[in-house]
């Protein structure tokens, strides 16, 4: 695991136990800190140890060096935020105390890479490329395992770090080598003041750099084209490549990297690599090699010529809207618990859609919308949407789950839904 002789003797109370409380917990406590943890599942509590089981709002935490809180904790409206604040103790993040290990760590680099989509496949890619170049590297924050849990990479390594606005709003010091911003759209928007506030999150990214650390952006949308501007106007043009949309590239030997999205994801991932210093031609066999992620427009079959595509991830209409322009004669299942009334983002790709099976709470709403637009059939359950396409796709068609919506309704999480897909698909014989 990640530790620091920094922490040694301080104190910190750690809220919310899941899988980075846990690990974090365990860092602060082998660096000898002395650490107050808390989580309302009596279970996770039951796994902690070395540390004081106490609810940091029934302490006073008059003294204590910080308040780690779980990415998932709304800091917006949670008492914990003024709480600290009266105290006069920072409330952070996991990201924040390995931002506060790095002096301790050997010599590296860290990429960090954030947007409303396409967060995580970038973060792969760029992890994969340095792998392909044989330099150390590890994924972390908002992907695969707790960054603290993880063994320090030797000498040369470089950390890739997916970072949601929330993980950066826990964030004080990280100063990122590279920095990728994808895009902004509206997402989270309840843990914000309006979507300015939740732009000004990702923003702050950039804010933490030095001079001279590259900046990546995707500028195909307002509020990152604002960002891009902000930085030029801060004397820091140099640092920044724009990745502009729309471009026409050949992605037939990126077998995992099909769609606009994903010649985005790809740019953005070339300039962070050789911004970092991989050889281009390490960065070609890496994007020819590279797989997809789960849930992110995953083939996970092919029967009678039909490809049948797991984009579970794709939980609001902005990260379905490239799925639907990736494939031609799609028969489209979407649905779930909706973050908007609306598909509008989605519409460009319509002409693809041969027909859409909608499942979930949003099924009626969702039915009604695209009606005028494609054929539509009411499904109700992932199940039954597998069974209807795949009786109705033809070789060469593509069976794509690509839900525009949350999974709650229906799932424990994104990730059971693709599961299910996976499963239903299997079924099918």
């Amino acid at each position: 695991m990640i530790t620091s002789p920094s922490w040694r003797g301080k104190r910190y109370a750690v809220l919310g136990l899941a899988r980075s409380g846990q690990a974090t917990v365990a860092a602060l406590v082998a660096s000898g800190a002395h650490v107050t943890a808390w989580d309302a599942n009596a279970a996770a509590r039951a796994q902690v140890t070395g540390a004081e089981l106490a609810d940091p709002l029934s302490i006073d935490l008059t003294g204590f060096d910080g308040v780690v809180v779980s990415p998932g904790v709304p800091i917006n409206r949670h008492p914990i935020a003024e709480h600290a604040r009266a105290a006069g103790v920072p409330v952070i993040g996991d990201i924040e105390l390995f931002a506060q290990a790095r002096a301790d760590l050997p010599p590296h680099k860290v990429a960090g890479v954030t947007g409303t989509n396409g967060k995580s496949t970038t973060t792969a890619l760029i992890e994969h490329i340095c792998r392909t170049a044989g330099v150390p590297s590890l994924a972390g924050g908002n992907i695969g395992l707790p960054i603290l849990s993880q063994d320090p990479l030797p000498e040369g390594g470089v950390y890739v770090l997916e970072l949601s606005s929330y993980q950066i709003d826990l964030t004080r010091t990280l100063d990122c080598d590279v920095v990728v911003l994808l895009n902004i759209t509206p997402d989270h928007l309840d843990r914000y003041d309006g979507f300015a506030g939740y732009a000004a999150s990702k923003e702050r990214l950039f804010a933490m750099q030095s001079a001279g650390h590259a900046a990546v952006i995707g500028i195909g949308d307002a509020a990152s084209q604002a960002i891009a501007a902000r930085l030029a106007r801060a004397g820091r043009a140099e640092d920044v490549t724009k990745i502009a949309p729309g471009l026409c590239m050949d992605q037939s030997r990126w077998p995992a990297l099909q769609g606009p999205h994903n010649a985005q994801n790809a740019l953005a991932a070339i300039a962070a690599c050789e911004a970092l210093g991989i050889a281009r031609d390490a960065i070609g066999r890496g994007l020819e090699t590279y797989a997809a992620l789960p849930h992110r427009m995953q083939i996970v079959a092919t029967r009678n010529g039909v490809r049948f595509v797991n984009d579970s991830k794709a939980t609001n209409a902005d990260s379905t809207a490239p799925a639907l322009r990736a494939f031609d004669h799609i028969h489209w299942i979407v649905g779930g618990r909706a973050k908007t009334d609306e598909l509008d983002a989605c519409r460009p790709g319509f002409a693809h859609v041969a027909r859409a099976y909608t499942i979930g709470e949003a099924g009626e709403m969702f039915a009604a919308l695209l009606e005028r637009d494609m054929p539509v059939e009411r499904s109700g359950t992932l199940e039954a949407a597998v069974k209807s396409a795949a009786a109705n796709a033809r070789p060469g068609e593509t069976v794509l789950l690509s839900p525009a919506c949350a999974s709650f309704d229906q799932f424990r999480d994104f990730e059971a839904r693709g599961d299910a897909f996976r499963a239903a698909v299997e079924a099918l014989g």
